[in-house]
């Protein structure tokens, strides 16, 4: 099963009690983090197609690297 460096700092982190604010802080903080990577990821995916692709006319798409995305990581999401 593969993780994302995000997912699994979320998974391994323990969270002493905070209060309702730092809360909501924390889980958007987290969840900014974890589209900044999805978006990383998928421009990896789009610029490893584009070098090794072996049909240099083929244009790699947004669409096609969120399918990538998302059968890699998302499917091993909670």
């Amino acid at each position: 099963m593969k993780h994302t460096a995000v997912r699994w700092l979320e998974n391994v982190l323990i969270w002493d009690p905070i209060s309702e604010e730092e809360f909501e802080h924390n889980m958007n903080c987290w969840e900014q983090a974890k589209e900044m990577e999805k978006e990383q990821i998928e421009d990896a995916h789009i610029e490893g197609q584009r070098v090794f692709d072996d049909y240099p006319h083929t244009q790699w798409t947004n669409d096609q690297a969120e399918e990538y995305y998302n059968k890699t990581f998302k499917a091993n999401e909670k």
